[in-house]
């Protein structure tokens, strides 16, 4: 085989090698996805198997031509045998010369030219068995066989490029060929590809979100944003805008428009101004708003192919926007450093249902359900008709539901919601998989007695989460929402009445790992600073590894005490996923008046030392809906103390029992 022929031949392979570098640990990649997704994941009849995507049967592709490579390489390539004169003539090493003479008489009446006119028995011949024998009898081919291994001495290291025959021949335009692909891959791809990404990077944030979008929700943003009106704020993201509106998407979205018309918030005595009204948006913004509440009100399969792409691209932005619309409600904006309580719980409940495809008008109290019908809705099999079917039966709230016994409950939805055996099954695993939060709170200004107004107030929450089904990470039930996404939590300290969110931090139960390290990290720092002895610490480590490990997640947080007065704070705990498992935590803090020097806060002042006061409170409230609003935007005036303690300066919650109801 000629230099150039080798070289050709390695072509394959050096295909081969480029295409395996991405696609096997991107392969790898999917593998653990997949596996991650089947052991913290439920599996019922509901979800619809996505598994013939457009990057499944790219990947499933390329692994067939990747295949078809590794076959061709096989039956073309020959592996290099070293030259062994002995084993071509068929002799053991150390044979005497007439044993040679007679071995090569032998072979030459098979490969001869003369005796075998076979092409491939003559390059043999000449190649192998006359080398062989004069290797073995001619003094010169001995001496370079012994010393270099070859009859014919010593052998140059070749070298070749891996590219196909004709672009190794350099005359005519093949020359062309070869001069400017070397000129593209080494040079232009490289800097097409750092010019694109430099141009791309410059838009966006850390978390791939485009700078001009965060610009237009800061703007937009407003203390009191109903979450009626959240919408229209989120749907303004730049990304959105750069989704492209077609001419031939008027017709589908005047038909979805017509579908959907009843969840647009429009008004119904004034219907054709409205109307008119809404479609003088711009038109990316009305289709935007078409397409989530066509997935709001599962409607998506009335959207043509073009529109169905344009879905997919909003869903899958949809929880990386919204996370950043919270972040930009709660970041501080008050003259004390305060975020917004209101748009930031109406976000989240945007966002719960963009994820459970369930429509945000279901939130909405009506017909005796002070829930509203949404929890349910999230429910496979679980329509309108069949919560009032249950409904019979005096079940109205969704956590009546949940407390009800396995039998009871599977008795209830296959006798009078009518659902079959295996239906009842599925409902049984999602409701197994739906969380119970817990939240232990603790407020306290470290090594010192009481909490005083300007004081550095470091707040402890441990959260804690329980499944029916014992796990604790989990991928939420969402066969509506063809993406990956995992579950998060939302803890804000805030004042309902004021309206202020005084803490914010997003809690997370997939990584055990990164949280052990961190409440390992803050306890340990939390008793050096009290000077506690270095056994008091491990002790204390170890007790919040355990915590951790049984499903517990601890969030700290620091804030200034604002001046002298009673505070009634509440703690929340929403479910960006989920509906109907929020939490609601009330605590009431005293701050006291200044009586100590010090640094630690920007407020000093003299005065009489006052009793410190930590007083806890209950929630026992009735609420009425005259239109949807946030649920946890209420105001607490209703609000009756329970239960008051005093603790040396330490507000001390102990957990409700009662979860948000709304």
């Amino acid at each position: 085989m000629s230099a150039s022929e080798e070289n050709s031949s390695l072509f394959p392979i050096f295909i081969l090698t480029i295409m395996a570098i991405p696609i096997v640990p991107y392969t790898i990649l999917r593998l653990c996805r997949a596996f991650t997704k089947k052991t913290k994941s439920i599996h019922c009849q509901c979800n619809i198997s996505n598994f013939s995507t457009c990057s499944n049967l790219t990947l499933l592709l390329l692994w067939v031509v990747m295949g078809i490579l590794v076959y061709y390489i096989k039956h073309i390539s020959r592996e290099i045998q070293p030259f062994e004169p002995f084993s071509i003539l068929g002799l053991e090493p150390g044979a005497s010369d007439s044993e040679i003479k007679k071995a090569y008489r032998r072979l030459s009446i098979l490969y001869h030219p003369d005796k075998n006119p076979d092409p491939e028995a003559h390059k043999y011949f000449v190649d192998f068995i006359s080398k062989a024998y004069q290797a073995l009898t001619d003094s010169i081919s001995r001496e370079n066989f012994e010393k270099y291994g070859h009859p014919d001495g010593r052998q140059g290291l070749q070298m070749g490029i891996a590219l196909p025959q004709f672009l190794l021949n350099f005359d005519g335009a093949s020359g062309g060929v070869l001069l400017l692909s070397i000129v593209g891959v080494c040079i232009l791809l490289p800097l097409l590809i750092a010019v694109i990404y430099l141009s791309r990077s410059s838009k966006y944030t850390g978390n791939y979100v485009m700078h001009q979008t965060l610009s237009t929700y800061y703007y937009f943003m407003k203390p009191s944003l109903a979450p009626s009106k959240v919408m229209d704020v989120f749907i303004k993201a730049a990304e959105y805008l750069e989704i492209p509106v077609r001419r031939s998407d008027d017709e589908p979205l005047q038909k979805l428009f017509l579908a959907v018309r009843s969840e647009l918030n429009l008004d119904l005595k004034n219907i054709k101004t409205e109307q008119a009204k809404f479609w003088k948006q711009h038109p990316s913004l009305v289709k935007m708003e078409l397409l989530i509440q066509a997935h709001l009100t599962r409607e998506s399969t009335m959207l043509s192919s073009s529109l169905l792409n344009d879905y997919r691209r909003m869903l899958e932005l949809a929880p990386r926007l919204l996370e950043e619309l919270v972040k930009i409600a709660v970041m501080p904006r008050s003259p004390h450093g305060h975020g917004w309580l209101r748009p930031a719980t109406g976000i989240v409940e945007l966002s719960q249902c963009i994820i459970q495809a369930v429509p945000l008008s279901a939130r909405k109290a009506t017909g005796g359900y002070p829930e509203g019908l949404a929890p349910f809705l999230q429910l496979p099999y679980f329509s309108e008709s069949t919560v009032k079917k249950i409904a019979r039966k005096k079940v109205r709230t969704f956590q009546e539901l949940r407390d009800m016994t396995i039998n009871d409950r599977v008795e209830l939805l296959t006798q009078v919601a009518g659902l079959s055996d295996i239906e009842a099954r599925d409902v049984e695993y999602v409701l197994e998989m739906i969380p119970s939060i817990e939240v232990d709170i603790t407020c306290e200004t470290e090594g010192e007695e009481g909490i005083q107004e300007g004081d550095i107030v470091t707040m402890y929450a441990w959260v804690t989460l329980k499944r029916a089904n014992g796990l604790i990470g989990a991928l939420p039930h969402a066969p509506y929402y063809p993406f990956h996404k995992e579950e998060n939590f939302w803890l804000l300290l805030a004042d309902p009445v004021a309206n202020d969110v005084w803490i914010s931090q997003k809690v997370s139960f997939m990584d055990e790992a990164a949280a052990i390290a961190g409440a390992s990290k803050a306890i340990q720092e939390t008793r050096e600073s009290l000077g506690a002895s270095v056994k008091e610490i491990n002790a204390a480590v170890k007790e919040a590894v355990e915590k951790v490990k049984s499903g517990s997640r601890l969030v700290m947080g620091k804030f200034q005490a604002p001046p002298e007065g009673s505070y009634n704070l509440t703690c929340f705990c929403l479910s960006d996923t989920w509906l109907g498992c929020d939490r609601k935590t009330s605590i009431k803090l005293k701050i006291l008046k200044r009586s100590r020097a010090g640094t630690r806060g920007h407020m000093v002042e003299e005065g009489p030392t006052a009793d410190e006061g930590i007083e806890e409170e209950e929630e026992e409230e009735e609420e009425e809906y005259d239109d949807y609003e946030s649920e946890y935007s209420d105001d607490l005036d209703d609000e009756k103390d329970k239960k008051g303690k005093k603790a040396n300066g330490v507000a001390h919650k102990k957990e409700e029992s009662r979860k948000s109801q709304h």
